[in-house]
C-alpha cells in the first residue's frame, strides 16, 4: 500500500510542509492541475464576497494496485478523516 498527497502546490512548499507537519508520504506536485483536472476535483470554488476562482476541492480517493477507484471521499474534513480512510482500508 502506498500514500500519497497530491496537489497544486510547489515541491518547495511541499518540501516545507511535509518538515513543518513531518509527514512521513510523499506529496507530490500538480502544479499545472492536469491530475485534479483528471479526476474531476479541478472546480470552480465561490469566495465569500461572491467572486470565484478555481482550485482544488479537497477529496481523498482510494485506489486499488491495479489502479481502480474504490472509494471516495468528497469535501474532505482534515479532522478525524484518517479514521475514515482507516476504516474503510479495513472494512470497519
Amino acid at each position: 500500500m502506498a500514500i500519497l498527497g497530491i496537489s497544486k502546490d510547489s515541491v518547495e512548499s511541499h518540501a516545507r510542509w511535509k518538515e513543518k507537519l513531518g509527514i512521513p508520504h510523499p506529496l507530490l506536485a500538480d502544479t499545472a492541475h492536469a491530475v485534479a483536472e483528471q479526476y474531476g476535483v479541478w472546480v470552480e470554488k465561490r469566495r465569500p464576497d461572491g467572486t470565484s476562482t478555481m482550485g482544488v476541492a479537497r477529496t481523498t480517493f482510494l485506489i486499488d494496485e491495479i489502479g481502480n477507484v474504490f472509494k471516495v471521499f468528497p469535501q474532505v474534513k482534515v479532522q478525524g478523516h484518517s479514521n475514515e480512510v482507516l476504516a474503510a482500508l479495513t472494512g470497519e
